[in-house]
């Protein structure tokens, strides 16, 4: 028999804010994280706008020399796992440090220490590189630092998976507290890739929105001026427990996880199957491993990253896969947040668990002009309160990695 599994703890750090409660206040405000780029100056960019984290300081949870050890993605998701051990009220003391595990997406990785190290070496030469240029760019790294920072002694990798990356760990984590491999797992997704490589390669390829304008309206799922995803950084993690070790120590429980489906669809290094089949079939493994029908679904938070293509086939792919949605919500958190690459599943995942828990539907800004290939219903017109006993997180990334998690409201 499979065993179950909550959720007991939450950590976030995002564009909109420096923990969970100010992100989720943001998030249910439809406040907008988005800006133009400060971190560099993005002038010579088509995109120069970005959700970036402007007031966070690693020293409020390391010591400045681990913190200068580590690049700014793995600050980030030790961070949000700090926060999230003490949201989920556990001791290092009183855990068996080898049944409690790591898995922490990133899909990039540590970009800005490639990108520094990289004019280190072409200005100064080889032996100007840092020693610690390596174990701070590879994407492992955030799970590794933060298994050494809480003692977690059990399963700890990384998953590599693009925009997938976060929701991928989540089912990862799921599937080893399910079998019996570990009783708690720290899991989701950090990523800070707001830098000029990166910012330089996704305007090359045209992913990105050029709204420089109006930054606030330029991430727009959905909708029907939608015109490219807008970058962003954060992290969101989760402390998920095996239930009967959770209720042994009195947790307080959020919502159960209860299904996960991943596919591939085989087709393109960057765009979504037309047919929308692999987000379909991921939609309804994860429906088969929670063990309910798509009518039961009462809310999906969508990958929603406002590109024509994305939009459209995902819309396509929730249909398919559920076929009545008459009584569905759809919404997505990037239209405030901006597309947090490997991080977004981690940080979608957060605000899932959110609205099971509270009964509040986070809205989609900015969806304002109708696009009569997305017909759901996307909450564009300000969070909504209603009851949601089963809820979806979709994560589809670039080489066509489809990642969903099912989440069940507690009933004991």
């Amino acid at each position: 028999m499979k065993r179950r599994v909550v959720v007991t703890g939450l950590g976030a750090i995002t564009p909109v804010g420096k923990n969970v409660e100010q992100t989720w206040e943001s998030l249910l405000a439809g406040r907008s994280g988005i800006g133009r780029i400060t971190r560099f100056d993005p002038s010579e960019f088509t995109s120069q706008i970005a959700g970036e984290i402007k007031d966070f300081d690693p020293q409020e949870y390391l010591d400045r020399k681990e913190a200068r050890r580590m690049d700014r993605f793995t600050q980030l998701g030790v961070a949000a796992s700090l926060q999230a051990f003490e949201d989920a009220g556990l001791s290092r003391d009183k855990l068996k440090a080898e049944r409690v595990g790591v898995i922490i997406g990133a899909g990039i990785g540590g970009m800005d220490t490639l990108h520094d190290q990289f004019s280190t070496y072409f200005q100064k030469g080889p032996s100007r590189v840092s020693p610690f240029f390596v174990p701070m760019m590879i994407p492992d790294m955030a799970a590794g630092q933060i298994s050494i920072a809480l003692g977690a002694k059990g399963p700890n990798y990384a998953t590599v998976s693009a925009c997938a990356s976060g929701s991928h760990a989540i089912g990862a984590a799921f599937r080893q507290i399910q079998q019996g491999v570990a009783d708690v797992m720290i899991c989701g997704g950090a990523e800070a890739a707001v830098s000029p490589l990166a910012l330089a390669g996704f305007c090359a390829a045209r992913s990105l929105s050029t709204r420089n304008d109006e930054p606030e309206k330029a991430s727009r799922p959905f909708d029907a001026e939608r015109d490219g995803f807008v970058m962003g950084e954060g992290t969101g993690i989760l402390i998920l427990e095996e239930l009967e070790h959770a209720l042994s120590r009195g947790a307080r429980i959020l919502c159960e996880v209860v299904g996960y489906g991943a596919t591939a669809d085989a087709y393109h290094v960057t765009a979504p199957a037309p047919d929308g089949n692999g987000a379909a079939r991921a939609i309804k493994l994860a429906l088969e491993d929670a063990g309910i029908d798509g009518s039961q679904v009462d809310y999906i938070n969508a990958h929603g990253t406002g590109t024509r293509l994305n939009d459209a086939i995902e819309t396509k792919a929730i249909k398919e896969a559920l076929g009545d949605v008459k009584n569905l919500a759809v919404s997505s958190i990037k239209s405030m947040i901006g597309h947090l690459l490997g991080a977004a599943g981690g940080v979608e995942g957060v605000a899932t668990v959110l609205t099971v828990y509270h009964g509040i539907i986070p809205p989609t800004i900015n969806c304002e002009n109708p696009d009569p290939e997305c017909d759901l219903d996307y909450v564009p017109e300000g969070a909504r309160k209603c009851e949601v006993r089963y809820a979806l997180s979709n994560s589809f990334g670039f080489g066509g990695h489809n990642a969903v998690i099912a989440f069940k409201k507690y009933e004991g």
